[in-house]
C-alpha cells in the first residue's frame, strides 16, 4: 500500500537528505464482457471487492450471483486487470454511466427523480456515531502516508470493515464489495468516511440501501438535497464532541445505553 521514496526534508529553514512513505497508486482497467468498462486511479489492494461494489453501485449487475466470473491479473510493471463476466452479457452495453476522473473515483448519470428510497427503521445514537468513527480513522497507513481516505462499515455487532484507498469513492466500493460478499443486510448499517461526502458518495448508499452515512468532513448541497429526498441519514463534522446532522435527523438518538444507542436491543449498535 506504500513505498518509502527519498526525498529533501526542509525543516526551520534546514534542508537535509531524507525519506518518506508515500501511498501507492496504480491504474486499474476493467473489462466487462470482453468490453473495457473503465480504468480507476486506485490503491492496489482488495481489488476484487472494488470490482464487485463497482459493478453493483453501477447497476451493472443486481446481485452478487449475477457475476458469472471475476479475474485479476497483473500486467507489465505490476499493473493489475480485472476481467468480469457477466449472466447477461449485453449488461455493460445497457450502462448509462460516463466515467470521469476525480478523487480516484466515478461519477454516473445522476437523475434526482429516480434515486431509489431507503428502506430502513434502524435508528443509531449519537455516542455510536462518535465511536464508529474514532474506529475508522484509527489507520496506521493514514499515519504514515497521511494520503488515504478510510470507509467503514459497522452493523449490529460493530465493525464489518474498513477499507482505505487513495479515493473515497474507490474505498467505498470496496466497502460494498466486501458486504455483498459476505451477504451483509446493508439496511442494517452504517457507513463511516473520512472525506468529504459528496453526490456521488450518496448515490452509491442509495443503491446499496445503506440508511446512514457519517463523516469527518464536509457534504455538498446536492448530497443534502438527494439525502431530503431518498430518507438518507447524512450527518458531517463528526469531530471529538461535534456533529453537524443535514438529514433524517429522527434516525439519530441521544440516549447513553450501553454498547450503542439501541433502546430495544441493547447489545446492538443499532436499533
Amino acid at each position: 500500500m506504500y513505498s518509502t521514496v527519498p526525498c529533501i526534508k526542509s525543516d526551520d529553514g534546514s534542508m537535509v537528505p531524507s525519506s518518506h512513505d508515500v501511498v501507492m497508486e496504480v491504474p486499474l482497467s476493467v473489462f466487462v464482457n470482453g468490453r473495457h468498462a473503465l480504468t480507476a486511479m486506485i490503491s492496489p489492494t482488495m481489488l476484487e471487492e472494488f470490482v464487485t461494489g463497482f459493478l453493483y453501485t453501477e447497476r451493472i449487475i443486481r446481485k452478487l450471483e449475477d457475476i458469472d466470473s471475476l479475474r485479476i491479473e497483473e500486467k507489465s510493471a505490476g499493473t493489475p486487470s480485472a476481467s468480469v463476466l457477466t449472466k447477461n452479457p449485453f449488461s455493460i452495453m445497457l450502462s448509462s454511466k460516463t466515467v470521469l476522473s476525480g478523487c480516484g473515483g466515478d461519477t454516473s448519470y445522476l437523475d434526482p427523480e429516480r434515486l431509489p428510497k431507503i428502506q430502513s427503521d434502524m435508528t443509531t445514537e449519537l455516542s455510536t456515531v462518535k465511536k464508529i468513527m474514532k474506529e475508522t480513522l484509527a489507520s496506521d497507513l493514514h499515519t504514515r502516508t497521511g494520503g488515504i481516505h478510510i470507509v467503514g462499515l459497522f452493523g449490529p455487532d460493530g465493525k464489518i470493515c474498513i477499507m482505505e484507498d487513495i479515493g473515497r469513492h474507490n474505498a467505498l466500493d470496496k466497502v460494498i464489495g466486501y458486504g455483498l460478499k459476505h451477504n451483509i443486510d446493508f439496511s442494517r448499517t452504517i457507513v463511516t468516511c473520512s472525506g468529504r461526502l459528496s453526490s456521488e458518495m450518496v448515490r452509491k448508499c442509495l443503491i446499496a440501501n445503506i440508511p446512514i452515512i457519517a463523516s469527518r468532513g464536509a457534504t455538498t448541497t446536492l448530497a443534502i438535497s438527494m439525502g431530503e429526498q431518498s430518507g438518507l441519514t447524512i450527518i458531517g463534522f463528526v469531530r471529538s464532541q461535534k456533529m453537524n446532522i443535514y438529514t433524517g435527523v429522527e434516525r439519530v438518538k441521544n440516549q447513553e445505553s450501553g454498547m450503542g444507542l439501541i433502546t430495544s436491543h441493547p447489545p446492538d449498535y443499532f436499533s
